[in-house]
């Protein structure tokens, strides 16, 4: 029996991993975390029987006690709850699912504690990858990709030696505007930037692939999961979603992952690494989709992800800028407080005004990132 802890159980990410392991029935879950969600957290609860819980809302995790009263389970609340869930003794494996640099000091615990991660929470790598990689390595667990993308590159690398890597073809859908110019854009609503053509996701990920962050976000975190430089991911757009994403090697060679949308396979992948599970759902028919398209990001209209490949050269605390910059901007977007074209208009004015640290510790990540929200709160 393969035990584990979810935060970001109420998630789309978290919800799906459960789905998983309903469908497996050989994993026990031990810990949960959620934000505020306690209808489905409730629920979550009476099916798996977890242990331990965390609520980041102190108030609704005082109604959630109540709701589980005659329930053998222990509620959390806070950064210290969710520390808590990610080092629990028994754990194996924490699933990071949870969205934001919230992350970052629960995953660095779990590590510390010789938990392996499935991660599917970008921020962590994107900002502290400089601590979290060199910190695996050193307690001997394993950082395995829930990302589609991240997955595939780690698929399609199996049986091959690192060095061999000519490039990172990372793959991309385009986003529900894909094809437009920024004359286009202008007066993008919310509900237009929340069709995602292919995939069914969180709110602020659907926003994040509408801009191309997203992809941009993915690119530094290649960068840090497979031991590359930014210039050896390159995007690719592929609009069927098929294709998700491949390795070229040195001789040429191209090898890739291809599979339906479904967020099922590489969340269990993960759970189960190295072994391959049967997964229920559709299978590609190759007779009936008749082609795959390819085509070169527009990085002008798509500003963002050119912005992206700066922070990933230059290191340091610009990546920081650019994710938490992103995240306070999708924020006020889905708030409707500003215009669609100016989340990255925001993100480019934070990364122009900062100060690059070059090898920032986990309290300058933080503070850098209560910098950025402080510079962006100051524009209103």
């Amino acid at each position: 029996m393969k035990k584990i802890a979810i935060l970001g159980s109420t998630g789309s990410i978290g919800t799906q991993t459960l789905e998983v392991v309903r469908e497996n029935g050989d994993i026990e879950v031990l810990g949960l975390a959620a934000g505020s969600n306690i209808s489905l957290l409730e629920e979550q609860i009476r099916e798996f029987q977890p242990k331990l819980v965390a609520v980041w809302d102190e108030k609704k995790a005082a109604e959630l006690k109540i709701k589980v009263q005659d329930l053998d389970v222990k509620i959390v609340t806070g950064m210290d709850g969710l520390i808590e869930v990610s080092v629990m003794e028994e754990v194996e494996i924490l699933l990071t699912a949870v969205v934001g640099m919230i992350g970052i000091r629960p995953t660095v615990e779990a590590i510390k504690a010789g938990k392996d991660i499935a991660l599917a929470n970008k921020e962590t790598l994107v900002t502290a990858g400089h601590i979290i990689m060199p910190l695996a390595k050193e307690m001997g667990v394993s950082i395995l990709p829930v990302d589609s993308e991240h997955s595939a590159i780690f698929q399609s690398l199996q049986g091959n030696k690192m060095n061999s890597i000519h490039k990172i073809l990372l793959t991309a859908s385009g986003g529900p505007f894909r094809g437009k110019k920024q004359e286009d854009l202008l007066n993008i609503q919310v509900e237009d930037a929340l069709k995602h053509p292919n995939w069914a996701m969180g709110r602020k990920i659907t926003i994040d692939s509408s801009t191309m962050v997203n992809k941009g976000l993915e690119v530094i975190e290649a960068k840090w999961l497979f031991g590359v430089e930014v210039d050896k991911v390159q995007v690719v757009v592929q609009p069927q979603s098929v294709i998700h994403s491949m390795v070229e090697y040195e001789d040429g060679a191209i090898i890739a992952q291809l599979g339906t949308p479904d967020m099922k396979l590489p969340i269990q992948y993960a759970l189960y690494y190295p072994k391959r599970r049967y997964l229920p759902g559709d299978r590609l028919d190759f007779w009936r989709m008749g082609k795959l398209d390819f085509e070169k990001p527009d990085m002008d209209t798509f500003y963002g992800l050119a912005l992206a490949y700066e922070a990933g050269r230059t290191g340091g605390s610009l990546p920081t800028v650019f994710n938490a910059a992103n995240e306070m901007a999708v924020g006020q977007f889905l708030n409707r407080e500003i215009k669609y074209l100016e989340i990255i208009e925001i993100i480019e004015d934070c990364m122009r005004a900062h100060k690059n640290i070059e090898n920032p510790t986990l309290d300058q990540i933080l503070e850098t990132e209560a910098e950025t929200y402080a510079r962006i709160k100051s524009r209103r």
